[in-house]
């Protein structure tokens, strides 16, 4: 649903009827019967009445989300709200996920990093881990905007891009930030598609998710468990793999689940073992998501 709520505004403050809006700008009856009944108007069309009313073109046509997580998520982020569900979410699901990783940072330099823009690292915390913070800070932020969209490979590798351009491993060539691993890996011992196979996994792995009608919890965290097995990129796999996750869920309208520091020995079982069992990989997700519904209710937000 499209609202049109501060497009109305601005043409009341001028004294400018819609009729006139379509007169001056040549604008077709049609075009401006779909502000009324809250329908998409193309990108032209916005600018060209956004440079006639002197707005930002964001200001005037806003997308209002079916997902009640999602809507709150996306005016948290817009507003800056300190202190709410978008605040919450960006501090504890970044250290958390940055922790798994082995970062060095601290819940409270996470939150530190988001809330004042600075830290006190102490002694022996890497660079790439502050770094990282505020990559993950700004993936989570390309989430929340593209969440309806689509899962595709370019926007799998933007996020890849997103946390690792710029850190130490940019500076290597066969890297391959925000691109497919070039060179064979192994995780845990167990072998991973091998370079020459990604693309082609990738793309029957998004093929086989994107054909269902009504995705579940289990299909994301089916998803999740073998884009994992494919390890499709140098380094990063497990974060971007949870931020897809998080995309998923607000997609599909699910509530989210956030995999906590102290669970980790119970999802890497559950990720090793995926293929033979199934409910552990679930179990640690699902709790996952009993954390979310705790930060939920006490930020009392239905849902």
């Amino acid at each position: 649903m499209i609202s049109y709520e501060e497009l109305e505004k601005a043409l009341k403050e001028k004294g400018v009827g819609k009729t006139e809006l379509s007169t001056e700008l040549g604008l077709s009856t049609r075009t401006i019967a779909k502000i009324g009944k809250g329908e998409r108007l193309s990108k032209r069309s916005i600018q060209r009445i956004a440079n006639y009313l002197g707005k930002n073109p964001e200001s005037i046509m806003r997308e209002i989300s079916d997902n009640r997580i999602l809507q709150v998520l996306r005016e948290e982020k817009e507003m800056k709200l300190s202190g709410g569900l978008y605040h919450e979410l960006q501090v504890r699901m970044t250290y958390n996920s940055n922790h798994i990783e082995g970062s060095k940072l601290s819940e409270e330099q996470t939150r530190l990093i988001f809330e004042t823009n600075t830290v006190d690292a102490g002694d022996g915390i890497p660079v790439d881990d502050i770094l990282e913070t505020v990559h993950h800070f700004r993936a989570i932020d390309y989430v929340i905007d593209i969440a309806e969209e689509k899962l595709t490979e370019d926007i799998i590798k933007q996020l890849h891009y997103i946390l690792k351009h710029d850190t130490k491993d940019s500076t290597i060539g066969w890297f391959a930030v925000g691109d497919y691993k070039k060179r064979a890996n192994v995780v845990g011992g167990r072998e991973t598609s091998k370079p020459s196979e990604v693309h082609k996994h990738m793309l029957t792995l998004l093929g086989e998710y994107n054909a269902k009608e009504n995705v579940t919890v289990e299909d994301i965290i089916a998803f999740h468990a073998e884009f994992e097995y494919i390890h499709p990129f140098q380094d990063g796999n497990g974060r971007v793999g949870r931020l897809v996750a998080l995309k998923e869920c607000l997609h599909h309208n699910v509530i989210p689940f956030i995999i906590e520091d102290a669970k980790k020995s119970f999802y890497y079982r559950g990720l090793t073992e995926w293929r033979n069992e199934k409910g552990w990989l679930t179990d640690t997700c699902l709790d996952g998501q009993d954390t979310f519904v705790r930060l939920l209710d006490l930020l009392e937000i239905p849902h």
